[in-house]
């Protein structure tokens, strides 16, 4: 999916994922934590990113992997956050919620991956 890089474009590709998981049979809870850090890399990419936000989401087996990709060729990355910080959470987030997270070589495409199997992520 492919979106222009507007913030209220961030509630709809939430929707969107959480209509595919429940597609996908994938589990409640997890389906949750997924739609959480979709909204947090898709929120990142309009942010900090360049042009175009794309979100592509796969499932092989028990292995969803969702990507983020943008323009902006600056990696991602986790950064020390003060308690008082109003902004600066979301790859917290994600780390704290994925299995593992990554950044691309070419710093364009932010990915988490999940596992999905009865109880467990």
């Amino acid at each position: 999916m492919a979106i222009a890089p507007e913030p209220i474009r961030v509630a709809h590709l939430r929707r969107i994922t959480g209509v595919l998981l429940r597609f996908w049979a994938v589990p409640a809870p997890l389906a949750q934590e997924v739609v959480l850090v979709v909204s947090e890399l898709v929120t990142n990419a309009i942010e900090h990113g360049r042009g175009t936000v794309r979100l592509r989401l796969s499932l092989t087996g028990g292995e969803l992997l969702v990507e983020v990709i943008d323009g902006n060729p600056a990696p991602a990355r986790l950064r020390p956050v003060a308690a008082d910080d109003e902004h600066g959470r979301g790859l917290f987030l994600v780390a704290c919620l994925s299995r593992s997270w990554g950044v691309s070589e070419d710093g364009r495409t932010t990915w988490a991956f999940f596992r999905i199997r009865p109880g467990r992520s």
